[in-house]
């Protein structure tokens, strides 16, 4: 290449002169205004700045349905505490029912207890009082063949038939000896002790003290026995005429019967 070839320069190109003028011109405005409010801001910086703000209005369906929103929140508040007043008085009314029948079903179990308390001693009054007629009758009956029967004996029989009729309608008390009650060999001793005579205590041992006697030459005081000889399991004493009294047990007491009504197995004579 020839040293004086054209080498292309790295400097910018200059600006064209009208081109510099008018940025100057531009620049120069700028500045100008610049500086112009920075001469206006020292007197507009004392004075405040206001600034109004306008809330929103409500309109008429607002405020209708902020109405109607206040009026169904009282409705519920108002169903919810009739309600809870409404499960109280339930409640309540439930406890005093059941209080009511557990007090009838007490008061009922209660006059039932005493209506059969009642009735059970209504039972026994009458029991006791045909009893006591039944006493009353034999006694009676007793009282009324004593003669008959006491002319038949003489001496000591005598005086065993009279006692042991006297004390027919008395009760039977298993192992009395008297004076209000007796069993069936308590009888016949104190019979006998009337007498002097003074005979064992139990049934087995009367029945075989004395002398053995037939059934049908039986007089009046002899002891009757069932069972056997020495081993009986009742007596009582032959009052003549055909009939005994003995205690016979805790339903009849002291009793005057025939000697059909339960025949004894033998007999013995004491006297």
């Amino acid at each position: 290449m020839s040293h004086t070839a054209h080498i292309p320069s790295h400097r910018k190109p200059r600006r064209s002169a009208s081109k510099v003028s008018l940025r100057a011109g531009v620049a120069g405005g700028v500045l100008s205004t610049i500086a112009l409010a920075g001469a206006a801001a020292p007197a507009n910086a004392a004075q405040p700045v206001t600034e109004t703000i306008e809330m929103p209005t409500l309109t008429g369906n607002l405020a209708t349905t902020a109405a109607a929103t206040v009026q169904a929140t009282k409705t519920v508040a108002a169903d919810l505490q009739l309600q809870a007043a409404q499960d109280a008085a339930a409640s309540s009314a439930a406890k005093d029912a059941k209080k009511a029948k557990d007090d009838a079903e007490q008061k009922a179990a209660e006059a039932k207890a005493k209506a059969e308390a009642a009735a059970k001693a209504k039972a026994a009054a009458a029991e006791r009082a045909s009893r006591s007629a039944e006493r009353t009758t034999l006694s009676a009956a007793s009282t009324a063949t004593s003669t008959f029967k006491a002319s038949n004996a003489t001496g000591s029989a005598a005086a065993i038939v009279n006692f042991a009729l006297a004390q027919v309608g008395k009760a039977y008390v298993s192992g009395a000896t008297g004076s209000s009650a007796y069993d069936c060999s308590g009888l016949v001793q104190a019979a006998y002790r009337q007498v002097g005579v003074d005979l064992p205590r139990v049934s087995q041992d009367q029945s075989a003290t004395g002398t053995q006697v037939s059934l049908s030459n039986l007089q009046p005081g002899d002891i009757l026995y069932w069972g056997s000889s020495g081993s009986a399991y009742h007596v009582a004493i032959y009052v003549g005429g055909g009939n005994f009294v003995g205690a016979q047990n805790p339903s009849t007491g002291v009793v005057e019967r025939s000697l059909d009504w339960d025949q004894p197995t033998g007999a013995v004579r004491v006297l």
